[in-house]
Protein backbone atom coordinates (compact mmCIF):
# COMPACT_ATOMS: atom_id res chain seq x y z
CA UNK A 1 0.00 0.00 0.00
CA UNK A 2 2.05 3.03 -1.39
CA UNK A 3 1.38 6.15 0.68
CA UNK A 4 2.66 9.38 -0.77
CA UNK A 5 4.36 11.68 1.73
CA UNK A 6 5.69 15.04 0.71
CA UNK A 7 8.50 16.00 2.62
CA UNK A 8 7.65 18.63 4.69
CA UNK A 9 9.47 21.77 4.60
CA UNK A 10 11.67 22.06 8.15
CA UNK A 11 14.71 23.67 9.34
CA UNK A 12 16.31 22.35 12.64
CA UNK A 13 19.03 24.80 14.81
CA UNK A 14 20.06 25.10 18.46
CA UNK A 15 20.81 28.20 20.28
CA UNK A 16 23.19 27.89 23.25
CA UNK A 17 23.72 30.32 25.79
CA UNK A 18 26.62 29.13 28.91
CA UNK A 19 25.28 25.04 29.58
CA UNK A 20 21.71 25.70 27.86
CA UNK A 21 21.13 24.50 24.55
CA UNK A 22 17.79 24.84 22.92
CA UNK A 23 16.59 23.30 19.61
CA UNK A 24 14.45 24.84 17.73
CA UNK A 25 12.26 22.93 14.99
CA UNK A 26 10.92 25.26 12.09
CA UNK A 27 8.09 24.07 9.47
CA UNK A 28 5.15 25.42 7.98
CA UNK A 29 2.18 25.78 9.85
CA UNK A 30 -0.61 27.80 11.60
CA UNK A 31 2.30 30.29 13.55
CA UNK A 32 2.53 28.09 16.51
CA UNK A 33 5.19 28.67 18.78
CA UNK A 34 6.13 26.04 21.67
CA UNK A 35 8.42 25.35 23.95
CA UNK A 36 9.27 21.88 25.85
CA UNK A 37 5.64 21.43 24.44
CA UNK A 38 3.73 24.46 26.08
CA UNK A 39 3.32 27.91 24.20
CA UNK A 40 5.19 30.70 24.96
CA UNK A 41 2.14 32.12 27.10
CA UNK A 42 2.77 30.02 29.88
CA UNK A 43 6.53 30.70 30.09
CA UNK A 44 7.92 31.91 33.24
CA UNK A 45 9.12 34.50 35.05
CA UNK A 46 7.38 36.79 33.01
CA UNK A 47 9.74 38.84 32.78
CA UNK A 48 11.98 36.93 30.88
CA UNK A 49 8.99 35.94 28.49
CA UNK A 50 9.90 39.44 27.26
CA UNK A 51 13.02 38.26 26.50
CA UNK A 52 11.88 35.08 24.50
CA UNK A 53 9.27 37.42 22.22
CA UNK A 54 11.94 39.56 21.02
CA UNK A 55 12.62 37.75 17.80
CA UNK A 56 8.91 37.74 17.51
CA UNK A 57 8.43 41.44 17.96
CA UNK A 58 11.40 42.27 15.97
CA UNK A 59 10.75 40.27 12.81
CA UNK A 60 7.13 40.83 13.24
CA UNK A 61 4.52 38.47 13.14
CA UNK A 62 3.92 38.39 9.63
CA UNK A 63 7.51 36.33 9.03
CA UNK A 64 6.22 34.02 12.19
CA UNK A 65 2.44 34.02 10.84
CA UNK A 66 2.98 30.47 8.74
CA UNK A 67 5.64 28.74 10.67
CA UNK A 68 5.29 26.51 13.19
CA UNK A 69 8.01 26.61 16.20
CA UNK A 70 8.73 23.75 18.23
CA UNK A 71 11.58 24.07 20.91
CA UNK A 72 13.24 21.84 22.82
CA UNK A 73 15.49 23.06 25.95
CA UNK A 74 17.60 21.41 28.45
CA UNK A 75 20.79 22.09 30.93
CA UNK A 76 21.66 25.55 32.52
CA UNK A 77 19.32 27.74 34.58
CA UNK A 78 16.34 29.49 34.22
CA UNK A 79 17.81 32.71 32.91
CA UNK A 80 20.31 30.57 30.26
CA UNK A 81 17.58 28.93 29.19
CA UNK A 82 15.31 31.92 27.99
CA UNK A 83 18.28 33.38 25.91
CA UNK A 84 18.69 29.66 24.55
CA UNK A 85 15.34 29.67 23.53
CA UNK A 86 15.07 33.12 22.21
CA UNK A 87 18.65 32.96 20.43
CA UNK A 88 17.18 29.05 18.43
CA UNK A 89 13.75 30.97 18.17
CA UNK A 90 15.49 33.91 15.94
CA UNK A 91 18.42 31.38 14.11
CA UNK A 92 15.57 29.37 12.86
CA UNK A 93 13.21 31.14 11.68
CA UNK A 94 16.69 32.92 9.18
CA UNK A 95 17.56 29.37 8.24
CA UNK A 96 13.99 28.98 6.78
CA UNK A 97 13.83 31.68 4.94
CA UNK A 98 17.07 31.00 3.73
CA UNK A 99 16.28 27.56 2.51
CA UNK A 100 12.66 27.97 1.54
CA UNK A 101 11.62 31.70 0.99
CA UNK A 102 14.66 33.37 -0.47
CA UNK A 103 18.14 34.51 0.49
CA UNK A 104 17.54 38.37 0.04
CA UNK A 105 14.57 38.05 2.56
CA UNK A 106 16.99 35.97 5.09
CA UNK A 107 19.90 38.25 5.15
CA UNK A 108 17.27 41.18 5.62
CA UNK A 109 16.25 39.69 8.73
CA UNK A 110 19.12 38.45 10.09
CA UNK A 111 20.47 42.47 9.20
CA UNK A 112 17.44 43.37 11.86
CA UNK A 113 17.92 41.08 14.33
CA UNK A 114 21.89 41.57 14.61
CA UNK A 115 20.73 45.28 14.98
CA UNK A 116 18.63 44.59 17.98
CA UNK A 117 20.79 42.43 19.71
CA UNK A 118 23.87 40.46 18.18
CA UNK A 119 23.67 38.06 20.58
CA UNK A 120 20.15 36.25 18.60
CA UNK A 121 22.28 35.24 16.32
CA UNK A 122 25.95 34.51 17.42
CA UNK A 123 26.85 32.75 21.10
CA UNK A 124 28.09 34.09 24.15
CA UNK A 125 31.92 32.67 24.48
CA UNK A 126 32.01 33.44 28.21
CA UNK A 127 32.41 29.80 30.55
CA UNK A 128 32.50 30.01 33.96
CA UNK A 129 36.31 29.70 35.32
CA UNK A 130 37.36 26.03 36.93
CA UNK A 131 38.40 26.33 40.71
CA UNK A 132 41.88 26.12 41.42
CA UNK A 133 43.98 24.96 44.83
CA UNK A 134 44.98 27.34 47.04
CA UNK A 135 41.99 29.21 47.46
CA UNK A 136 38.67 29.06 47.63
CA UNK A 137 37.44 30.52 43.76
CA UNK A 138 39.12 30.54 40.43
CA UNK A 139 40.97 33.66 41.48
CA UNK A 140 40.21 34.21 45.50
CA UNK A 141 43.27 32.83 47.39
CA UNK A 142 42.96 32.21 51.29
CA UNK A 143 44.51 34.80 53.28
CA UNK A 144 47.89 34.04 54.40
CA UNK A 145 48.70 34.72 58.28
CA UNK A 146 52.00 34.55 59.89
CA UNK A 147 50.76 33.86 63.56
Amino acid sequence: MPTSTTPTQSVQVFGKKKTATAVAFCKQGRGLIKVNGQPLELLEPEQLRYKVYEPVLIAGQDKFGSLDVRVRVSGGGITAQMYAIRAAIAKSVIAYHAKYVDEQSAQALRRQLAGYDRNMLVSDPRRCEPKKYGGRSARARFQKSYR
